[in-house]
């Protein structure tokens, strides 16, 4: 059993499937921001920032490249520290929960702290693509 469980961890096709599934959310937005513009300018607008039109643009760069890093496993500590960085700016933007109102707090701190999650899964997956790339001899 444990050989299968090993094997299956080492796997390439394991490793381009955890990097996948990690990126599907910040794909998904980006992609939405980018083909619903102005959807993702009323975001904007909400969340308080202005111009709208280039934090929308930045946004974008920033979910579809650090994704793109992401996926292809190409200087992905570089894609996953940008997009740790937008999720805990995003925190203190736009779900700062410690200064909502009641009613909006909760929902706000789930957020924020299903944002810290994914901070955390993209420093794993920027620790394991290193010791991949050691164990490989690439590094």
């Amino acid at each position: 059993m444990r050989n299968i469980v090993d094997k299956t961890l080492d796997s390439r096709w394991l490793w381009i499937g955890a990097r996948v599934l990690l990126a599907v959310v910040f794909l998904s937005s980006g992609l939405a921001k980018l083909l619903d513009f102005q959807g993702g300018l009323a975001e904007m607008r909400a969340a308080g920032l202005e111009p709208d039109w280039l934090f929308n643009i930045a946004t974008i760069a920033v979910l579809l490249g650090g994704s793109v890093l992401l996926v292809l496993d190409r200087a992905l500590w570089l894609g996953a520290g940008a997009l740790a960085v937008f999720l805990l700016l995003t925190i203190l933007v736009v779900h700062h929960f410690w200064a909502l109102p009641e009613a909006q707090a909760k929902t706000a701190m789930f957020w924020a702290l299903e944002h810290i999650s994914l901070v955390g899964g993209l420093v794993a997956a920027a620790i394991a693509s290193r010791l991949r790339r050691q164990l490989e001899g690439k590094a």
